[in-house]
C-alpha cells in the first residue's frame, strides 16, 4: 500500500522521513515515551532510524500505517494503525512530544486517522482497539475524548520496559457515534 497524507486543520499527517529522525530522537528521551509504549530505552539514533524504516516497511506491507504528525512542519509526533489484519481489524496507536502536548493536536491526528481508517476509500476498518497501560490517564483521555468504548482491563496483556503489565482495552467500531465517552472504572 502506498502512503497516504492526511491533513487537518493545524497538522499534516504523513509517513516519517530519514530527516525526521532528529525529533523522534530527542522526543524519545522523554522517559514517559517508553514507559507507555513500546520504544526502547534509552532510545538511540539507531532506534529512531529503525522506527522510520519500520514506518516504510509498515506501509509496503500493509500491516502497520504510520504517520508522523506535522505541527508547522516539525514531526511532534506518531500516530498509527497497527496490526491491520486484512479482516477489518487494527489496533490504534500514538505518542506526543512533551512540548506538543496539551493543545489538543493528538486528539485532532488521531480522529483524523480513524476517519481515514473506517472510510471505505481509505482501510476500510470494522473495528479500531486501543490498548495501553494501566495508569496511562494521558492516553485514555485521547482515547475517551474520541468515543471509545471501555472493554476492561487484560491482565499482564501488555510489554514493556518493565516487563509484564495490565493493559487497559477499549474499541472503536465503525458504526459507533464517536461521542465522548465517560469510562466506569478505568484504573481497574
Amino acid at each position: 500500500m502506498e502512503p497516504v497524507m492526511l491533513r487537518t486543520a493545524r497538522l499534516e499527517l504523513s509517513v516519517p522521513e530519514a530527516a525526521d529522525a532528529d525529533a523522534v530522537l530527542a522526543a524519545c528521551q522523554d522517559p514517559e515515551i517508553p514507559r507507555y509504549t513500546s520504544v526502547p530505552s534509552p532510545f538511540a539514533r539507531a532506534d529512531a532510524d529503525q522506527l522510520i524504516a519500520k514506518a516504510h516497511a509498515g506501509w509496503a506491507s500493509g500491516e502497520h500505517l504510520v504517520w508522523a504528525i506535522r505541527d508547522a512542519g516539525a514531526l511532534v509526533g506518531i500516530v498509527g494503525l497497527y496490526r491491520v489484519d486484512g479482516r477489518g481489524s487494527g489496533e490504534l496507536g500514538y505518542w506526543l512530544a512533551a512540548p506538543a502536548r496539551g493543545r489538543g493536536l493528538l486528539t485532532e491526528a488521531a480522529r483524523t486517522v480513524l476517519d481515514w481508517g473506517f472510510a471505505p476509500s481509505g482501510a476500510g476498518l470494522h473495528r479500531i482497539e486501543w490498548h495501553a497501560v494501566v495508569g496511562n490517564d494521558a492516553s485514555a483521555r485521547v482515547a475517551q475524548a474520541l468515543g471509545f468504548r471501555f472493554e476492561g482491563v487484560r491482565r499482564d496483556a501488555l510489554i514493556g520496559e518493565a516487563g509484564r503489565v495490565d493493559g487497559w482495552a477499549a474499541a472503536l467500531l465503525q458504526a459507533d457515534d464517536r461521542t465522548p465517552q465517560v469510562w466506569p472504572s478505568p484504573h481497574g
